[in-house]
């Protein structure tokens, strides 16, 4: 006998057990079936469940544990990233409590300490997807820098080095002065920030001044030209002419160049292109120089200057450009702007709103700055993968991502592999005498190469940087399933079926995956990319810690149960659309899960259990037929949602038939014939109601894995509802016409409610339902169905009108007959229409004031979406209203 409630925590930890033990996860390259595989996007081993990664892998199971049901060959393949930046600036916190640092330890010994870390706390974020249900295959767990995968990248790094797609350069990258590494686009973040814009006054040789506008005067130590646009009638006789650069004394050229916005400042601009991206831009096109002035920890760094640097009374002077070596760059702008001001070479200040670089890990200012680093030819492996999209061997749900993927790949840059970091994948390649380098798979590969090009034995030392996590990512489709060898794995579940991942990371992830997919595997590494939106608060607004809007996702799996929290994130995942999640969301859907156990119950309670050799196509019973037919309509409509992963239509679909066809009308229908003793009848609605249920179990086992085994292993289904069937549609002979009879007796006990409703009925009052012009069919089906009409509708009798309905009478249609409720003696007519009135005008001036607001071009620009989203539903809802209203007064108003 199933307990009165359901309770989630006393079943969650013994089923998902049962399910690892039975191998239930595993992953069978060797057995028959359809491949159906996605690739776990593997979390940061530093990380702990947030709802966005909820959000990623309540998706991916309700696919994999889906397609288990149809009998596909699945691979869920999970893992995790060494999260280069993030792990090490984890464990530099932590020995910085114990008084160490990285580099008083050397690089052996905090490595050690990192692995230590790693085995010890790492991973956390596996353990608490297993509390959210995730089915994965946890024997083949694999981490980025597990030996099989560290050989796989080293492979990979010495194979496009050898095609000449990557070599080392000299260019801007974005500059973490805290770490003192490069870092990637991803790892910024940009904040509007209120600031200042200086007007700085450079000398023109022959005579006057040329404005420039800065917000960061501390980088005019490293200019190296002033741009102009060449259709500025203000400065075109100054291109080709130079100006003297203050403090400095160095002599540079007016240049023109598009790049300067006559509209913008005064429309002259500074160009340091070893310290911003656009300048650099400029300074290839009119072959700068391009010095440094910031060292790796951001302070003046004069090396690349001090042979220009010249004294000029009243400008420039040696002594004060020397006094800022070693300072920091905020320190050293202050500094500069002071002395800018006493030679008089600022012309104003202005306040700035701007956007300023912070690394998302530490917070410092990111600095653009000229390193020498590996890079690997984007631009050539970006072609093949721009193809396959074209082409339809890739597709984007929703398809419109395809024109932000190939906005980003057609304007691809060369992407920087290399991170001075310690922790992550050190780059394969040693350096030896006359500048030479040797990149191989190992040291004793690249000795033989030293050997070979000098004759002897040399001495070598090996590159000290790393590659950038995104590259060992990049290779994850092919390399978990064991590439370079040749596995059975990889034959079988390469390419992946779908990858779930946000927009966030199409360009950093997802596009580099395709890239070295095809390099290296001569084929895509999945055939649909699945782009789901943001996961924010209630009122739309991004959730985070500073705003304390943030749900965590174990705290909702504790109090409402996996469930509740998985079935509220499937219905509410739309396609690409952000979604706005609540704990009420999720009680709501708690509420749900308790409405299954409670319609189980009953079932149980009322004789219902699984009947062997159950032949949908020879139930008789009207009501039985209609219920199948309903049945296979849902899973219809389930599948049918799933196959395009439209989440929120598949938990619709399933939602409506449970709550409102088998719980609201046919368990309520079936009451009659479950009193009824030992019948025919009864035995079929049984067997019906036991076939129909594990139908349920089945096609909801995906969103709701727990209480559907619970339940099916309760009412003896056998085995697991992980390892059946989905099901198949039942076809019952006559499904049509059951269904048009059970429609209309369902539309007839609706009206009645409805009139009852508007017409303000106290529910205790029991009146007559008269029928004027039914046919013979209909006046049958009522008298067949009185019973349950009158128990229904709260109804004194069903029963035929020959003549004019009653004077004072509710009407409605429905099909050819006319539905009549007399109200003689029920209700105050009079005041029922003042009732009606009074309301419906009410909802009219509320009408009025929304749509007063929703045609105020101004309110719906500026008010943020959400409010403007929320007074569109307001709007619909009081029109609703309305109308309903206007309906009942109209019928009153007749009588």
């Amino acid at each position: 006998m199933l307990e009165k409630t359901f309770d989630p925590a006393a079943c969650e930890a013994h089923l998902y057990a049962q399910w690892e033990q039975s191998g239930l996860f595993a992953a069978h390259p060797e057995q028959p079936g359809t491949s159906f595989s996605i690739m776990f996007p593997p979390p940061n081993v530093t990380g702990t469940l947030h709802f966005g990664h909820a959000l990623d892998f309540v998706l991916q199971d309700i696919l994999i544990r889906s397609k288990r049901l149809e009998g596909c060959n699945v691979l869920w393949q999970p893992g995790t990233d060494h999260a280069g930046i993030a792990t090490q600036m984890v464990v530099e916190r932590v020995l910085d409590k114990e008084g160490l640092s990285r580099k008083e330890m050397g690089r052996e010994k905090f490595l050690e300490r990192v692995w230590a870390w790693k085995e010890q706390s790492g991973g956390q974020i596996i353990q608490q997807l297993r509390t959210l249900g995730a089915s994965a295959d946890w024997e083949r767990e694999r981490f980025t820098m597990d030996e099989g995968l560290s050989r796989a990248v080293r492979d990979v790094f010495v194979t496009l080095h050898q095609q000449g797609l990557i070599y080392r350069a000299k260019r801007l990258v974005n500059w973490d002065p805290a770490f003192r590494s490069a870092i990637s686009d991803l790892e910024v973040e940009n904040r509007e920030t209120k600031g200042l814009m200086w007007y700085l006054r450079y000398p023109v040789e022959g005579g006057g001044m040329i404005v420039v506008g800065t917000t960061r005067p501390e980088t005019m130590l490293g200019d190296t030209a002033v741009a102009v646009h060449p259709e500025d009638e203000r400065y075109t006789g100054l291109i080709g002419k130079f100006v003297t650069l203050p403090l400095t004394g160095r002599r540079i050229p007016i240049v023109a160049d598009t790049y300067s916005d006559p509209e913008k400042g005064s429309g002259a601009v500074k160009i340091t292109p070893g310290h911003d991206f656009n300048d650099f831009e400029v300074g290839k096109r009119h072959a700068l120089p391009m010095p440094s002035i910031l060292d790796e920890a951001a302070a003046i760094w004069l090396d690349e200057i001090t042979s220009e640097l010249q004294d000029i009374e009243g400008l420039s002077s040696i002594a004060f450009v020397r006094s800022l070596e070693g300072k920091d760059r905020l320190e050293a702008r202050k500094l500069i702007v002071e002395e800018l001001e006493r030679l008089e070479h600022i012309e104003k200040i202005e306040p700035h709103t701007l956007q300023v670089p912070y690394a998302e890990r530490g917070g410092a200012i990111v600095e653009p700055r000229l390193t020498e680093q590996w890079y690997c030819d984007a631009a050539t492996l970006a072609q093949p993968a721009i193809k396959a999209v074209e082409e339809g061997r890739i597709r984007f749900e929703p398809q419109q991502w395809e024109n932000t993927y190939f906005a980003w790949m057609r304007d691809i840059q060369p992407w920087c592999i290399s991170r001075q970091l310690w922790w992550g994948h050190r780059i394969p390649a040693w350096y030896g005498p006359e500048g030479s380098v040797f990149v191989a798979r190992s040291e004793e590969e690249a000795f033989e190469q030293a050997r070979a090009q000098f004759g002897a034995e040399v001495s070598l030392t090996r590159d000290e940087d790393v590659l950038d996590t995104w590259f060992s990512s990049a290779l994850w489709p092919f390399t978990t399933l064991g590439w370079p060898d040749k596995t059975p794995e990889l034959a079988r579940y390469y390419p992946t079926s779908v990858l779930v991942t946000g927009f966030d990371i199409i360009f950093f992830w997802v596009a580099r995956m395709m890239m070295m997919g095809l390099h290296f595997m001569d084929d895509v590494p999945f055939h649909t990319v699945l782009i789901h939106g943001l996961v924010r608060d209630e009122r739309g607004q991004k959730m985070s810690k500073s705003k304390g809007n943030g749900l965590d996702p174990l705290d909702l799996v504790a109090e409402f149960g996996a469930d509740a929290t998985r079935m509220a994130i499937c219905a509410l995942t739309g396609p690409g659309r952000d979604i706005k999640f609540g704990r009420k969301r999720v009680e709501d859907y708690r509420t749900f899960i308790t409405k299954i156990w409670n319609a189980a119950r009953f079932c149980e309670m009322n004789g219902v259990k699984p009947v062997e050799g159950f032949d949908p196509s020879a139930v008789k019973s009207v009501l039985g037929r209609w219920l199948l037919d309903e049945a296979s309509k849902a899973v219809s409509a389930a599948r049918g949602a799933l196959d395009s992963y439209r989440f929120d239509e598949y938990a619709g679909s399933c939602y409506r038939f449970v709550w409102n066809v088998f719980c609201d009308w046919f368990l309520e229908l079936a009451k009659p014939a479950f009193a009824a003793e030992n019948t025919p009848e009864q035995d079929e609605i049984r067997a019906v109601a036991a076939h129909v249920l594990g139908m349920i179990l089945q096609i909801m086992h995906p969103v709701i894995p727990f209480v559907t085994e619970e339940l099916w292993q309760s009412f003896g289904f056998g085995g697991s509802v992980a390892q059946s069937a989905w099901p198949a549609l039942p076809q019952p002979r006559g499904a049509g016409e059951a269904s048009a009879e059970m429609d209309w007796v369902i539309r007839l006990i609706s009206e009645i409610r409805t009139l009852r409703s508007e017409m303000n009925i106290p529910p205790a009052q029991m009146v007559p339902v008269l029928l004027r012009d039914a046919t013979p069919e209909t006046l049958a089906r009522a008298e067949s169905w009185a019973a349950v009409i009158v128990r229904m509708a709260r109804v004194a009798s069903v029963s035929p009108l020959a003549g004019e309905p009653p004077k004072a009478a509710a009407l409605t249609v429905i099909d050819e007959a006319t539905l009549v409720l007399p109200l003689e003696g029920l209700i105050d007519i009079a005041a029922e229409i003042q009732r009606l009135e009074k309301e419906i005008d009410r909802l009219g001036k509320e009408i009025d004031k929304v749509e007063r607001k929703l045609g105020n071009a101004d309110f719906v620009a500026r008010a943020k979406p959400e409010v403007v989203d929320e007074n569109r539903d307001r709007l619909t809802s009081f029109t609703h209203d309305r109308t309903r209203l206007q309906a009942a007064l109209s019928r009153l108003s007749g009588v």
